[in-house]
This record gives structure tokens, C-alpha cells and sequence, in this order.
């Protein structure tokens, strides 16, 4: 008797809407059965998004707004398998988006590039979120005015290169102004890139990329158009099951679009699982464009540098710098 007593005001205290009202404008406290039906209220205003707990068979496309999409208590609020327009769970094409505390997975369409996120304009930034089991985590067009901002976040299961389809990577981010990625996990990519960025400007901190138990995965940092920028403090473990060994941040293997002048990778650590008895490079580079690479603390099989189209290996321990950008790499004392 004395518990229930106990058990009947709490109870009470619960909102009576969390079931079927899950989705509420913060600053309106209007509360709404769909996500769309929150996205609609916001229009092209600005507002954040509270999503209650609990497992969503839904997806939204904005249009317009600036909009937050937040969890009430991160990583309770997932969304499963369902994407919009083909596409995404969230199809954003507004004036910005951020997005807090949200879990992505199962995301599968036609065309093999199912994403918790699809950016197709603007800014985002997302915190606190997962994205798993799914062909892609976040994918973003090409939006040379906007910025992208991942924080502490874990991507797993992730990327697919199968079908004849293009590959689907973890992250890929196209020509944006900048890519930011800090405190962040990549592990377990079934395919494709960890994190692939056409972005002008790329800074990557304090990240891991645990490729143990990867399956047919490729680089773990792609810069194919060429980027400057940092990358530094992460932790690199390369697997066995690769499609693609040959580096673990790759530089403008298909264009220069963005110079690379000035790309800094410093005070990283970058092994191999037991058993790899191939070769490898820290940073393989088609730029040719003058680069600082020091303080990174790699395996014996690991190279710090590696020119793409030379047959030289120009590696060093401690400090490597390369000033000139139309000439082979040498090695640095």
C-alpha cells in the first residue's frame, strides 16, 4: 500500500502526451503526433524540435527554417528505417539544421546510399548522435557557402560497395566551405570510406577510426578533391579486410579542385592488426603541394608519407615537412 501510494504522484508527473505527441516545439510547447507535423509548424522560422523517447517509423523533409532536432534524453530517440524521398530520415534543405542526441539505423533505399542525414543545403551541425547499420550515415551535396560540424558522435556499420552501385561511405560530405569532425567513432565500415570530404577545409581531432573488425572497407580519411586544413590527435587502427590498403588518409586522389598547401597531420597514432604484412601509408598525396606531417606515433609498417604516383616511399620518424609541390617527396632528416 505505502508503494503504491508512493508510485500514484509520480506517475502523474509524467506527460500524459509522450506516446502520442512525441514531437514538441520547445518555444511554442505545441506538441505533435509526426515529425513532419512539428518541421510544418516551424516553416521558415527558426525552432527546435524536442523528441520524446522511444523508436520512430518516420522521416521529414525541411524545406525551409533553421531547425534543431533534439532529443529529450540523447541516444533514447531512433529513428528505424524509414527514409524520405528515397533518401534519408532527415532530407534537410532549409537554412540550417542541427541535430542533438538522435539515433539513425537500418537506413536502406534503391540506390544504396541510405542515410540517417541526407544534406542537400546549407549548414549542419550534429552532436551527440549515432548512425548505425545503415549504407550511409550522412551524406551532404555540394554547397560551397555552407559549414558541416560532427561532434561527438559514433558511426558503425556503415558504407556498402556491392550491387554495381557506387560505394556509400560513413560520412561523405561533398564541395561544402568546411568539414569539422571532433571527438567522434568510426568502426566496423562495411564498405567504402570512414569519412570522405570534398570540403575546401577539413579539421579532424580527437576522433577514432577502429577499423579491426571492418569488412571491405577503403581509406579512413578520403580528401579526393584535396583539402587543407588539420588532422590531429586521432587514433587509426587499419583491419585485415580491405578493399583498399594502401593508405590511411588519401589526398587528392581524384582532382585538385581545393589546394592542398598547408595540410597539417600532426600528433596521431596509426597501427595495424595482427596479422597485416602489407605496407601502408599515413598520408598518400596526388597533390604534390606542400604539406607539415610530424608527431604522428605509427606501426613499422606504416609510412608517414607517400607520394601516389611516385614507386618511393619518403618516410621519416618524428618530423616530416614538404615544401615544393611539382617535385617527388624525399625523405627529411
Amino acid at each position: 500500500m505505502g508503494l503504491r501510494t508512493k508510485l500514484i504522484p509520480l506517475l502523474a508527473l509524467l506527460p500524459t502526451t509522450a506516446i502520442a505527441a512525441p514531437f514538441t516545439v520547445a518555444a511554442t510547447g505545441q506538441a505533435f503526433s509526426s515529425l513532419n507535423a512539428a518541421v510544418r509548424a516551424i516553416g521558415d522560422g527558426t525552432g527546435t524540435i524536442l523528441i520524446a523517447p522511444g523508436s520512430y517509423r518516420e522521416c521529414t523533409v525541411q524545406d525551409a527554417g533553421r531547425i534543431t532536432y533534439r532529443a529529450i534524453r540523447p541516444g533514447t530517440a531512433i529513428f528505424d528505417g524509414v527514409a524520405c524521398e528515397g533518401k534519408a530520415a532527415l532530407v534537410l534543405r532549409g537554412r540550417g539544421a542541427e541535430v542533438d542526441g538522435l539515433v539513425f539505423q537500418k537506413m536502406r533505399v534503391p540506390d544504396g546510399n541510405g542515410a540517417g542525414i541526407r544534406l542537400e543545403r546549407g549548414p549542419l551541425i550534429v552532436t551527440r548522435s549515432i548512425f548505425r547499420d545503415s549504407e550511409e550515415g550522412i551524406l551532404g551535396n555540394d554547397d560551397p557557402d555552407s559549414d558541416v560540424r560532427i561532434e561527438r558522435s559514433t558511426f558503425a556499420d556503415l558504407g556498402r560497395c556491392d550491387r554495381d552501385l557506387p560505394c556509400a561511405h560513413s560520412v561523405y560530405i561533398g564541395n561544402v566551405r568546411s568539414v569539422t569532425v571532433l571527438r567522434s567513432r568510426f568502426e566496423r565500415g562495411q564498405g567504402g570510406h570512414y569519412l570522405k570530404s570534398r570540403g575546401a577545409t577539413i579539421a579532424v581531432s580527437d576522433c577514432s577510426f577502429d577499423d579491426t573488425d571492418g569488412h571491405t572497407s577503403n581509406y579512413m580519411i578520403d580528401l579526393p578533391s584535396g583539402a587543407t586544413g588539420i588532422v590531429q590527435r586521432n587514433i587509426f587502427v587499419q583491419g585485415l579486410d580491405k578493399e583498399n590498403h594502401s593508405a590511411i588518409v588519401a589526398v587528392a586522389a581524384e582532382s585538385r579542385m581545393h589546394s592542398s598547401a598547408g595540410l597539417t597531420v600532426i600528433d596521431n597514432k596509426a597501427h595495424q592488426v595482427a596479422g597485416i604484412t602489407w605496407p601502408v601509408a599515413l598520408v598518400a598525396d596526388w597533390s604534390h603541394s606542400p604539406m607539415t606531417i610530424e608527431r604522428n606515433a605509427v606501426g613499422a609498417r606504416i609510412t608517414l608519407y607517400q607520394t601516389a604516383d611516385s614507386a618511393e616511399s619518403p618516410s621519416m620518424i618524428g618530423k616530416a615537412r614538404y615544401y615544393l609541390s611539382k617535385i617527388k617527396a624525399k625523405l627529411l632528416d
